[in-house]
């Protein structure tokens, strides 16, 4: 990848995307469309079908006959398996131009979006592809007159809601699963970062998926999203996004089929540095980029630094020289090491957060304002307010943008109960030397995942999932199939 590479597709205009319904690209039922708009610089970058609850609709029910008439559940497991590893090839070989499209959708910065989108799309993509032939049912140990038999099934059709921030990651958190256990899915991507995810699902028919199998639909979740969630042909639903939304979901489960509802919600992830630390110096340029990378968009983003009160000046003036560092500006400049926040809403919201802060008595030690705004796109300083209380905004509510809150603390429980002080628990971080206070740490702060002196870099092979309201399930791993199948007992008489 160099820059000449990334400017000259940078450079190609973006065409209208439709929804992709039983291997077709068709409009809209009622032929409108919606503006998607670029946060790199608020322009026009192109248009998606503003679907409507008839195209939704019309995609379950392309996705229930194709998994009826087995076209995709009846083949061989190796032959679901090589469609998959060759789907994984093609976004490996079209890497680049998906990276650079979702940046112009979504404004991740280039240099992240590159491993953490195509990357690792395509690498979660392989992961269950090789999983797919080694998922084994159960012999019961049971009396010598009787074989109990535990078998393991496809659910049927999933509907996947897909969030703005990584949708070819977390896209392929759930397709890679689903697909692989011989379901059919039908993606809701957001109304604010799709054409990637489009991209991807073309990837997928071109790698010789069976049309129907994977079905898409662009809109407003308020109508497409209500759609999924109501139909009485969905058997499960899995999202990432807002707890509000995954409210809505679990509503609209209960009012419809009932069908199992699995939610990556939001986190207040607490980022906990102690005065032993392994380096100071590393621990302060990881918090930044934790909570940076990505203008803070990211679901377990360290949004709350803890830090231990003899150490406390120290370490946020350290955090604030490693935020000092990062370039903020153009997403699609390989030197730019924080991007564009996703939307112009997105960007008043945590510009409101600051103002909140203050008026409870925060203290803004750097950043708290729109810059480059003379690009017309949507950027905002990394933002480092101290004397945050727990029981402040800043602690309690999720901001999903580049803003750290600094919470100081005295003893190893006041960190545990400050940590845990919030409806969430999707990540966490400590950072300590000593060995025994780790595990105490990892045992005693509820959360999803527990980071031990670094911030992020799980991959495939562990879950993601969170505790309290950050949802329930888990995304990533092989206990991310049990989402996507069910067991039936055979109960034999011999």
């Amino acid at each position: 990848m160099d820059q000449t590479q990334i400017d000259s597709l940078r450079a190609q205009p973006v065409p209208a995307f439709n929804h992709l319904i039983d291997g077709k690209h068709v409009p809209a039922s009622d032929g409108r469309v919606m503006d998607i708009i670029s946060p790199v610089d608020g322009q026009v970058l192109t248009t998606t079908a503003k679907g409507t609850k008839a195209d939704m609709e019309a995609a379950i029910a392309s996705a229930r006959a194709a998994f009826e008439d087995g076209r995709w559940v009846g083949q061989p497991p190796a032959a679901r398996k090589k469609v998959m590893l060759k789907w994984a090839d093609l976004i490996d070989a079209n890497a680049l131009e998906l990276a650079v499209l979702g940046v112009r959708d979504n404004g991740t910065e280039i240099s992240m979006a590159i491993k953490a989108e195509p990357g690792s799309a395509a690498a979660t993509i392989r992961y269950y592809a090789e999983a797919l032939d080694k998922v084994y049912g159960e012999i019961a140990p049971t009396s010598s007159d009787v074989l109990g038999m535990i078998h393991k099934e496809p659910v049927g059709v999933v509907g996947a809601i897909i969030p703005w921030n990584f949708p070819l990651m977390i896209g392929a958190w759930k397709l890679g699963p689903a697909l692989a256990m011989g379901n059919s899915v039908v993606l809701k991507p957001s109304e604010t970062a799709s054409l990637s995810l489009m991209r991807m699902a073309d990837l997928a028919l071109e790698a010789g998926l069976p049309p129907g199998v994977l079905n898409a639909v662009t809109g407003e979740g308020a109508v497409v999203g209500e759609a999924l969630g109501l139909s009485m042909d969905v058997d499960v639903l899995v999202f990432t996004g807002s707890g509000g939304t995954g409210r809505r979901l679990m509503e609209y489960a209960a009012r419809s089929n009932m069908k199992r509802v699995y939610l990556e919600l939001g986190g207040k992830s607490p980022n906990i540095i102690f005065a032993d630390a392994p380096n100071l110096d590393e621990a302060a340029k990881v918090a930044a980029g934790g909570i940076f990378r990505n203008a803070g968009q990211v679901c377990v983003a360290g949004s709350r630094l803890l830090v231990e009160a003899s150490i406390h000046d120290e370490f946020v003036a350290a955090v604030a020289k490693a935020a000092e560092a990062m370039r903020v500006g153009d997403p699609l400049k390989m030197d730019t090491h924080i991007g564009a926040i996703n939307s112009e809403t997105q960007l008043k919201a945590n510009l409101g957060f600051v103002e909140t802060a203050k008026a409870e008595g925060g203290r803004v030690f750097t950043g708290g304002e729109r810059i480059l705004q003379e690009t017309g796109g949507y950027y905002m300083a990394p933002t480092i307010v101290t004397g945050v209380t727990p029981d402040a905004s800043l602690s309690q509510k999720e901001v999903f943008g580049p803003v750290l809150g600094v919470t100081p603390f005295a003893t190893d429980q006041e960190a545990i109960q400050i940590a845990n002080s919030t409806v969430y628990g999707l990540a966490g971080g400590v950072w300590t030397s000593n060995l025994s206070r780790a595990h105490r740490m990892i045992r005693g702060v509820r959360t999803g995942v527990v980071h031990v002196n670094t911030y992020g870099g799980p991959d495939v092979t562990v879950p993601l999932g969170g505790v309290g309201q950050s949802g329930n399930g888990a995304d990533k791993s092989l206990h991310a199939i049990d989402k996507y199948v069910n067991l039936k007992t055979a109960w034999i008489k011999l």
